[in-house]
């Protein structure tokens, strides 16, 4: 058999300034463009977006390749790693299914992990509330799960605590709550990654679309190179002014801008949605029932849906035993609707610890046969 020929080597990139490019060229225009000059429309050839990732390989920038773990472990499994860059996450779920908990949790884990920083806006409470659930959930992770009443603190605890600390003190002024020895191993934790960890009470006038990319661009010009996660509690409270004729157009225009946000300044958005009056009427809430408008189905690139276990478990696996269905009511199912980037259709579970404002992370994969809502609307 005749030896085989060498292969050729790769032609170099093509220089997009090459003359070969040029407008009269069989490869098109070389500046090919038209608008106004401050934002001018301006295709940019493969060739030329090539050459960009190249020269960030080169340069080591690869912040927005490199997955953001959110510290739930099947979950992050499932999402290849966690989020990237550009991408907009949803979580929804009926009242009380911890869809605060989860989030704020995943912020915190976040932070933890010292990967990226995390802005939290919550349009439902202020930062000192967020703190007391954090100050409880710290308390809780830092031990094994479940949690254990001797060395974690409960949330209807922590305010307790933090007032005796100061009546213990005398009611001094200069009170110090590291003084307060249940509260110290929690503060101790939360000041190791609190400086990556941001936190916004949202506003019905200020915390609009356009505000909050003011904001973005602040960040990103005090940091440049710092991955960046942002999380809203919760979409359909972000203010849009003028205010829309319905509630539908107002949530397009938020998810809109929302995703954009995250295109443009290479963030990582995850939004808190409230379910519609038939989801929470339905036997298992789905993303057609998040409310407000189909551009959240459309936009998103994650939908990540919460329901209780007890209430979506097909009753063949409680219906002769009583105690299963208590044990049940114990974990909240968490369902990947969508995922552009890998697997969707996928139950995982996580034990709630409401009382420490926590989930345990850890998780699991949904072993039992749940309920199909699409097979009840049919």
């Amino acid at each position: 058999m005749p030896a085989l020929a060498p292969l050729a080597p790769l032609a170099p990139l093509a220089d997009a300034s090459d003359d070969s490019l040029g407008v009269n060229g069989a490869h098109g225009p070389a500046d090919w463009q038209s608008g106004a000059d401050s934002a001018p429309l301006r295709p940019r050839s493969v060739v030329e977006v090539l050459g960009d990732l190249s020269d960030k390989v080169s340069r080591g920038e690869m912040t927005e390749y490199q997955p953001i773990p959110l510290g739930f472990t099947p979950l992050d499994r499932t999402l290849g790693g966690g989020i990237r860059a550009g991408e907009l996450v949803l979580i929804g779920g009926a009242q009380g299914t911890g869809k605060t908990t989860m989030s704020l949790q995943i912020a915190r884990n976040i932070a933890q992990s010292g990967q990226a920083n995390a802005l939290y806006i919550c349009f439902e409470h202020d930062e000192e509330y967020l703190l007391n659930r954090l100050m409880a959930m710290e308390s809780a992770l830092a031990n094994t799960m479940p949690p254990q009443a001797n060395n974690a603190i409960k949330i209807q605890d922590v305010r307790r605590e933090v007032l005796g600390t100061w009546m213990a003190q005398g009611g001094d002024t200069s009170a110090d709550l590291r003084a307060n020895p249940r509260l110290r191993p929690a503060l101790d934790r939360i000041n190791r990654y609190g400086q990556g960890l941001f936190m916004l009470r949202g506003s019905a006038t200020n915390t609009t679309p356009q505000n909050l990319r003011a904001l973005v661009e602040a960040y990103r010009r005090s940091a440049p190179t710092r991955p960046l996660v942002v999380f809203v509690d919760y979409l359909q409270r972000v203010p849009v002014i003028p205010d829309p004729p319905s509630e539908a157009e107002k949530v397009t225009t938020v998810v809109a801008a929302l995703k954009d946000l995250a295109l443009s300044l290479g963030v990582a958005v995850i939004c808190i949605v409230a379910a519609d009056k038939e989801g929470l009427k339905a036997s298992r809430l789905r993303n057609h029932h998040l409310r407000g408008s189909s551009a959240l189905n459309y936009e998103a690139d994650m939908i990540l849906i919460l329901n209780e276990k007890y209430q979506i478990v097909a009753k063949v696996n409680i219906e002769f035993n009583p105690y299963q269905a208590q044990r049940f009511r114990d974990w909240t199912i968490l369902s990947v609707e969508k995922n552009r980037a890998g697997k969707d259709a996928v139950d995982v579970e996580f034990e709630k610890h409401f009382e420490y404002s926590c989930f345990d992370p850890n998780g699991r994969q949904v072993q039992e046969k749940l309920i199909e809502e699409r097979l009840y609307n049919d």
